[in-house]
Order: C-alpha cells, then sequence, then structure tokens
C-alpha cells in the first residue's frame, strides 16, 4: 500500500467515526505498574528478566563501557561491528574490530550478512517484561542493522531509559517511527518445543546497564 492509497484508507476511517460518541471514562483507576519506583529495584528486576530470556546481561560505568564492549566484542569472536548513526564514538574507541558505518553509506544485505556484531542504544526498556524498545533514534539504526548480525549488544543508560511497565513505556514512545521490541535473542520452536536461536534476529544478545557511577 502506497502513502496516497494509506491516506485514502485513513480519510475514510476518520470520516466514519468522526460522529461516533466518546468512550465511556474508566470504571476504576488501573495500576500502571506493579513495582515500586526505585531505580535500583527496576534495574535490578530489568536485569533479572532480560536473564530469564536469554540475554547476557552486564552492568558497567560510562567509564567502564568502552573496555566491556570490546572485551564482549573479542569474547565472541566479533572481528566486524555495524555502527549506526548517531553512536558515540566513545563507545568503540576500545575495540579493534573493523567499523562499518551504516551511515556513510547503507550496508547491503551481503555487507550486513558479512558483520559479526551491532551495538546500539535503545529507546526504552522495560522492567517488568524485560523488554529493550528500539525507534530507530540516534544509535539504534534502521531495523536491518539488528537483525541481520548474529551478536546484537545494547546499551541502555540507566535511570534514565527505564521504566517499569508497557503503561509507563508507551506514552514516552512515538508511534508514528518504526519500533522493534526485543525481549531475548531471536528464539522459535518447532511442534515438539524444540527451541532455536537466531532464526529471524541475532542469536546472541548482550545488553550493558550503564549507570551514573565513576
Amino acid at each position: 500500500m502506497n502513502q496516497n492509497s494509506r491516506e485514502r484508507v485513513l480519510g475514510r476511517i476518520r470520516r466514519a467515526l468522526a460522529d461516533a460518541p466518546l468512550p465511556p471514562e474508566p470504571a476504576r483507576d488501573y495500576l500502571t505498574a506493579h513495582t515500586p519506583d526505585d531505580p535500583a529495584a527496576l534495574l535490578d528486576l530489568l536485569h533479572e528478566n532480560l536473564a530469564d530470556y536469554r540475554a547476557i546481561v552486564h552492568r558497567a560505568t560510562e567509564n567502564e563501557l568502552p573496555t566491556l564492549v570490546a572485551e564482549l566484542l573479542d569474547r565472541h569472536g566479533a572481528r566486524t561491528v555495524a555502527v549506526p548513526p548517531g553512536l558515540p564514538a566513545a563507545w568503540l574507541s576500545a575495540t579493534t574490530a573493523e567499523r562499518r558505518h551504516d551511515s556513510d553509506a547503507v550496508l547491503t544485505p551481503h555487507e550486513l550478512d558479512a558483520t559479526d556484531a551491532v551495538v546500539t542504544s535503545c529507546a526504552l526498556a522495560i522492567a517488568e517484561t524485560g523488554t529493550i524498545v528500539l525507534n530507530g533514534g540516534p544509535g539504534q539504526g534502521r531495523r536491518a542493522l539488528t537483525l541481520v548480525p548474529d551478536l546484537h549488544i545494547c546499551v541502555v543508560r540507566a535511570p534514565d531509559q527505564v521504566v517499569a511497565s508497557l503503561p509507563q513505556a508507551l506514552p514516552r514512545l512515538d508511534p508514528t517511527r518504526p519500533q522493534t521490541w526485543i525481549s531475548g535473542p531471536s528464539a522459535t520452536s518447532d511442534i515438539e518445543l524444540d527451541r532455536v536461536e537466531g532464526v529471524h534476529g541475532p542469536r546472541r544478545l548482550g545488553v550493558v546497564l550503564v549507570g551514573h557511577g565513576e
């Protein structure tokens, strides 16, 4: 569906709903989170749920981040790393891996397939579900960058990018931006429930929770 067709369909829906009555007010107030509003508790819960989804979780300060990223790339044998537009250069300052910048020229599918890893930031992280949200913002890049390489290292800044729940996350996200919601490495199961990782995205997900400590 091209843009003109999309606008025609949405226009018809808007006109059909123009005279519709407003929805009733909710009968009661609902909790928007089930976790105390405590940054340390949220970070611990996020860590626990990410690990439960088989993500490899690390914690670091800003000063420790470049060395940790280099160690993670080296540990997984990543010799090439995709770099999305807007990723802070300091994050990759300690690695010897070849950097393939998607902002200089869009990496082709063949080039992405030959790239071992990608390092990104994120838009948000949801503690209660262990979910990372990407929306193509600075340091995140287009969706293909985080679906094709075998290893995805995602940096989450705590507590600024950590929310407790889905109801708290949605108001902070722009619904017009492309979003990718990640809960652990890509995985699927066949009819006999044999788990296979890496079919629809990265086989390995590393998450670095970065605090403000020295």
